[in-house]
This record gives structure tokens, sequence and C-alpha cells, in this order.
């Protein structure tokens, strides 16, 4: 069968089309050793960092050695030369005169033999890349010019053209974290060529990132060390960055700026195949959730792999799944083959450590449930009393799960094991003794379980020593990566949910307001996704408490002092179900 298919590609070599699609699914039939190594330096028609020439998008190609068109994989990064990919943070590798030799990931070892081409761009003004911080800019050029509609040359100053003739003009967008947050944004910009997206962990509503509800979160985005710029840009990039920094603001109101990088109401017609999971801290399942409910609203053809795992690629929980996964729905929605991936169940569904069951839909069908807290620590369907809380900026919700600098309060032993799934919702009544306060809130399974460790941002998965392969291996670039497995601690209470906010934008996230120390605010506000089943003989439990030690810097001035919450006027309502299995 390769020798058919080998021969089929030959013919069509001298008429420069693509590979057949009458085949199940494609196949290794090219060389990964004799694969075209090279980069192209693409225009993106600005001038972001004022240096008087069109910034330009170093992007890394490797493609079949054949003259035959093939669509591309592209990874939007601007990690490859600071911290890499993956998990052994893989670099791209350069030949002494330049030409790309490691390419991260698993990505051109698996599919350039399947006759795909593999691009990896920087993002401007990071690693080989000019101009500055623009994800979606950078990667819509790279779609631009394979599609020829942007230039491109040999080299970073001058140089001569270079067209991607070799380029079918479809183009999937994958990667982790901040790359799949590219990915979702060049989806929303409508750019013509992008058939799919494959964002794992990824970002699509940049205030809920960096903004939890009007008060500004100490992330590496907002304290400036999200990624490395590149000696040139980081002296060129400085008014770039003041520009960025005056729209987005840092009083945490929401304003156009971060109305621009929203893209949960334009989600854009791509296809998606997107992974979240469950345990991420870095980036939280909400992001997911919000986004997930738009696809569906916009038709558009979606799946999801979710685990219990925290800031993970689902190469390191399920590898061989993964891959297959991967490689029929690139097929489906970049060589055309009709392999019904898009009818298949839509959630691939992590219940416990490596247990994953298939589902239709999420979330599931559920029953909202309220819960009310009481001063005597109780959880149930009424509350009452009050219950004061010292806010300490250096505490965080782990220490709040144990008393520490919150109040807490726990429902009866479950008789019975209950699904919690979905997207929850804080409301609290709470007044501060000072002119600004922050408020937490977390949700906590308290109970004797071996879980994934994902508390304080762990990922839920541990290296092993062996390796496995997964397709080619060249001269400085191999196919096999270190295997995994689950790293599974055993845990006397689980936070399945948290949120946090800004009592000063209570009645509006477009303007915030001084308080009136003593005057109770009433305020509702999400809390992070969830899919999670509580055991029989475990309790419930809720956390009221100030600044979260985890995500706000213990160093800055403390916004309150003493935060009084009206617990009759609080609750927490979330979806509840059966587990299903």
């Amino acid at each position: 069968m390769r020798l058919i298919l080998g021969f089929l590609a030959a013919l069509l070599t001298t008429a420069g089309l693509a590979p057949p699609a009458a085949a199940a699914e494609s196949r290794p039939v090219y060389s990964y050793a004799d694969a075209i190594r090279e980069t192209a330096w693409v225009e993106t028609g600005t001038d972001n960092d004022h240096d008087g020439k069109p910034d330009r998008i170093a992007a890394d190609v490797v493609r079949p050695d054949a003259r035959v068109r093939v669509p591309v994989i592209l990874d939007v990064s601007p990690y490859y030369a600071c911290c890499g990919r993956g998990n052994e943070q893989q670099k791209k590798t350069y030949a002494p005169d330049g030409t790309p030799q490691q390419f991260p990931l698993f990505y051109d070892n698996y599919f350039v033999p399947r006759g795909y081409a593999v691009v990896l761009a920087d993002v401007g003004g990071t690693n080989r890349s000019s101009g500055c911080f623009d994800d979606v800019g950078s990667g819509n050029a790279v779609v631009n010019w394979l599609n020829g509609r942007a230039k491109a040359f040999d080299a970073p100053d001058g140089g001569r053209p270079v067209t991607a003739g070799w380029a079918t003009g479809d183009v999937g967008a994958i990667g982790k974290s901040q790359d799949g947050a590219t990915a979702i944004g060049m989806a929303a910009s409508g750019v013509a060529g992008l058939k799919t997206i494959v964002p794992i962990e990824g970002v699509a509503d940049n205030y809920a990132q960096l903004v939890a509800n009007g008060a500004p979160l100490a992330t590496p985005e907002n304290t400036g060390s999200a990624f490395t710029y590149n000696e040139r840009a980081a002296e060129l990039c400085q008014p770039f960055e003041a520009d960025v920094k005056a729209r987005a603001g840092t009083n945490g109101d929401y304003n156009d700026y971060w109305r621009s990088v929203h893209y949960v109401p334009r989600p854009g017609q791509a296809s998606v195949l997107i992974a979240q999971g469950f345990g991420d801290w870095v980036v939280a399942p909400n992001q997911f959730a919000g986004y997930w409910a738009a696809l569906g609203r916009a038709g558009v053809p979606r799946r999801a792999w979710l685990s219990q795992a925290g800031h993970t690629d689902p190469f390191d929980l399920q590898r061989a799944q993964w891959v297959e996964t991967l490689h029929r729905w690139f097929d489906r929605w970049l060589l055309g083959l009709r392999n019904g991936v898009e009818r298949e169940p839509a959630v691939h569904l992590e219940t416990a450590p490596d247990r994953w069951t298939d589902v239709r839909s999420w979330p599931p069908a559920t029953l909202p449930a309220t819960f009310r807290p009481s001063a005597d620590g109780t959880l149930g369907p009424t509350g009452s009393g009050t219950a004061a809380v010292v806010d300490d900026p250096g505490v965080t919700r782990e220490q709040w799960a144990a008393g520490v600098s919150a109040a807490k309060f726990t429902g009866p032993v479950l008789p019975a094991p209950v699904r919690l799934a979905g997207s929850p919702s804080v409301t609290i009544t709470a007044s501060s003794d000072q002119a600004a306060a922050r408020v937490g809130v977390a949700l906590v399974d308290y109970g004797p379980a071996d879980l994934r460790n994902t508390a304080e941002y762990g990922s839920g998965v541990r290296n092993l020593a062996t390796r496995s392969c997964w397709g080619a291996s060249a001269e400085g670039d191999s196919a096999c990566f270190l295997d995994t497995a689950a790293d599974v601690v055993p845990v006397d209470h689980r936070i399945v949910a948290a949120g946090w906010a800004d009592l000063g934008h209570h009645a509006s996230l477009r303007h915030g307001e001084p308080l009136v120390p003593g005057r109770a605010y009433s305020m509702t506000f999400g809390l992070t996704a969830l899919d999670h089943v509580v055991p029989a003989g475990h309790r419930l439990g809720l956390l009221l408490g100030g600044t979260d030690g985890l995500l706000f810097d213990p160093a800055l001035p403390r916004l309150g002092d003493t935060l009084t919450f009206d617990l009759a006027r609080t609750s927490v309502t979330v979806g509840l179900t059966k587990p299903e299995h």
C-alpha cells in the first residue's frame, strides 16, 4: 500500500497537486531525512518597533522534498528561544549556516512524512523576528504569505523574495498556552486560509486572564516577564509596550482595549480541537468553558479533550490516543479526508486519574443548587450571621482551606457521590474598613482521595526515564520524547473552583469606585469551571477570603484590612448531577 501511495504521489509532482484524498488517512510516504528546511522572513505590513522598516516574522519551515503542494501546521510562539516548548522545554536550534535544525515537539517528525509542512514562527520581537509582541498579527502574516498575500525574504534584512508555492494555503494553527491563545485570536480575526485550530490550555478572554473582575493579577504578563524579547526588541519595543499598558490601564476597568482582545464573542469559523485541564491554575478552565459555549452557538465544528490535570499537553496524558486524534483531525480539515472525526463524541473526558470516557456534550445537564454559609461554619440551603476576615496578601487559597485568613464553611457528609460540572457563580455581600478591597472565594471538596498533583500550579504529570518515538528522526531533531505518567498524590481536600474580584467593581467592570468603609456591597461573579466528582463521605466546603497570595503580589500595598461578609446575602450556585461512571 505504501508503494502504491508513493507512486501516485510521484505521478502528481509535475502537476503541483496535493496527494490523493482517497485514502482513509495520510501515510508516511515522504522522507523526513531529506525534508527541506528553510526560513522565510515574512513582512507583517506594520512597523511596531519604529525602526523605519516593515516588521519581519521569522518563519522556520520543514516540508517534504517533493513537488507537491502541502498544507501547513503552524505554531506561532514567543518561547522558541527563551523558554522552550513541551515537557522537555525544547528550543529551536540552527546549523552553523542558520538552517533550522531542531523543531520542538513531534509535529514535524510525525506529520512531514505524511505530506504536511510544519512552520514554527517567532512572534514579533522574539528569537529571530523583528517588530514587537503582536501575536495575532505575526501569525496572520504567515498565513497570508502561505496564501500569496504577503511578502517574505530569505534574510532578516534585505534578501531575495521567497514565495510559498509549495503550500496549498490551508493552515492549522496549534499550540499550548500563549501559542494556543494566538491560535484562538487568529481564528477570531477571520484570516482566510486558517481552516482549523488546536488551542491547548489557551486564553480566549485576555481580560479574565489578567484581571479578576476588576482586580489586576500579578501574572507574568502584567509584570513584564511572560516572554523574553530579543536584545534588539527589548530596547526598541519600550514605547510599544508602554502604549499597550496605557490602553489596558492599571485600574482593572474593562475598556475598549480589553474588548479588542476578548475573542469569545467572535470565535470565527475555523474548526476547533481544544484541550483543557480542570486542574489548570495557569490558564483556568473558565477560559475553555466560555469559548466552548461560543463555538457551539456559532455552529463551529468542535471537539474537546478535558482532563483533571494542570497546565499540560495531552501528549503527556494519553500519548498514543492524542497523536491519533490529532492525526485524524488534521487529515479531515487540512487534507479533506472524510474520516468522520467530526461525527464522533465531542468530548474526551478524564473523570479520575487515567480514567477516560467519551461523551457527546459538555457541560452535562445539571440541576442548579445554591448553598449558603452560616456563622456556625455550616453550609446549607439557608445562611445567617456574619463572618469577619482579616486580609493577609501573603496567605494563599491553599492555606485558606485550612481556615487561615479565611472564613470556612462545610456542608454535611454526602451519603452518595455527586458530580459538580459547569461554571459555578457566587454572590457575596461584604463591607470593608478600607476604601478598597479584594475578595476571594473557593469551592472545596473535603475528604481523602488520590488525585493528580495540581495544587499550587502542579501539572499532575511526572517524567519517566524511558522514551517513546513519534515519527522519524534526523540529525539534531529526535522524534523520541520522555514518557510520562500521572503524578498522583494523597490529599485531604481539593479546591475545585475559585474566583476573585475587586469589591470596588461591584456595580460594573467598566468603572470601579472607592468603597465607603463599613458599607455593605453585593457582587456576583463566576468561579472557574469544573467537572469533579465529590465521593460519598466527603463534604462540600466554601471559603471566603480576601487577597489570594497565589495570584496577587504580596508586595503590593494592602488593599483591605478587615472584610465583613453578610452571610444571609452570600451564596454559591453550582450545577449538580449523578456521576455517569
